[in-house]
């Protein structure tokens, strides 16, 4: 630190400090001419106002505050530069910068320094590794019926994907509900533990250069009455058409599919949005959805414990 922020630093907050003693010393003072206790004139509704002084153990304590931080000042480094009279400083002798911070993180885990973090994994893995393991043993369908590991993967829900599909797992605009019993590439207790092993990547090509405007506006009214939309019927009859280049994934009935992760068009579910505004934007830009693989970060006990209870969530409904 410059000797420029440093005497800004030292000066600021003693100042600060003497200013606050000075406050206080001055509203000890009896500037009313009025013996304390006694009546200042004033009454309004029957309550009198009298001349009461700060309570003493309010003083004392604010006092005591004061004679505290300056103390904590003297010992220990806060002020600027200064280093304390006990001469206590960190294990580091500078403080690092944002750059140099994150490549120590780094240097640290490539040389395996973590040991800390590697103890308390390995605690928990003695603890609760038996368990992961016993409900892991068991069939998904019958986790989704166990209310103890249905527990646990409410936890491991709750940590590693309500960020994206929300705590109460309704999901939210590019996020799918999981409550519904609506998966695009299958609702299986299978086809969920591949989704949550492997991820997913869903890609929906820009049809803009090929439809153009006016067919963009066609299919999308086509599309929309696929599930009982009530739309304009010349342009769903042009953009039915039209839809030729979308059956080749979504079927020629718009039912989807679910190897290639096609949602059906006829259920009225829309992960983004299903206004005649928001699928054409689908239609013209496209859309890439990401489901991120978790077999590296949870390992595949507690990726079948999950699986087990995203199955149950849409069993609820």
């Amino acid at each position: 630190m410059s000797s420029f922020w440093s005497w800004w630093i030292i000066v600021l907050t003693l100042g600060t400090l003497v200013g606050i003693a000075i406050l206080l010393k001055w509203n000890m003072n009896n500037f009313t001419d009025v013996e304390e206790g006694e009546s200042m004139g004033h009454e309004f509704d029957g309550i009198i106002e009298l001349n009461n002084p700060l309570p003493t153990w309010w003083t004392v304590l604010f006092w005591l505050c004061l004679a505290w931080g300056l103390l904590y000042l003297i010992l220990y480094p806060g002020l600027g530069n200064f280093k304390g009279l006990l001469g206590w400083q960190s294990s580091n002798q500078h403080v690092l910068s944002l750059e140099e911070s994150q490549q120590a993180v780094i240097d640290a885990r490539e040389a395996g320094l973590n040991i800390e973090y590697d103890r308390e994994l390995a605690r928990a893995d003695a603890v609760y590794g038996p368990i992961f393991q016993q409900y892991a043993s068991m069939d998904i369908e019958a986790i989704a019926e166990d209310r103890g590991a249905l527990r646990i993967g409410q936890r491991l829900f709750l940590q590693n994907c309500a960020q994206c599909h929300g705590s109460d797992a309704r999901g939210s605009l590019g996020f799918p509900n999981l409550t519904d019993g609506i998966f695009s590439w299958g609702g299986s207790a299978e086809n969920i533990y591949t989704t949550l092993m492997e991820g997913r990547k869903a890609q929906m090509p820009a049809f803009l250069d090929q439809l153009g405007e006016q067919g963009i506006t066609e299919v999308a009214s086509y599309v929309l009455s696929l599930s009982g939309r009530s739309v304009d019927r010349d342009l769903a009859r042009a953009g039915e058409q039209r839809f030729a280049v979308c059956a080749a994934c979504h079927g020629q009935d718009g039912k989807g599919n679910i190897a290639l992760g096609s949602p059906d068009l006829t259920n009225n579910v829309w992960l983004y949005g299903g206004s005649q505004r928001a699928v054409e934007e689908t239609l013209r830009y496209g859309r890439n959805g990401v489901m991120p693989r978790w077999d590296e970060i949870l390992g595949e006990d507690k990726v079948k414990i999950l699986s087990g209870y995203v199955l149950s969530l849409s069993a609820e409904e």
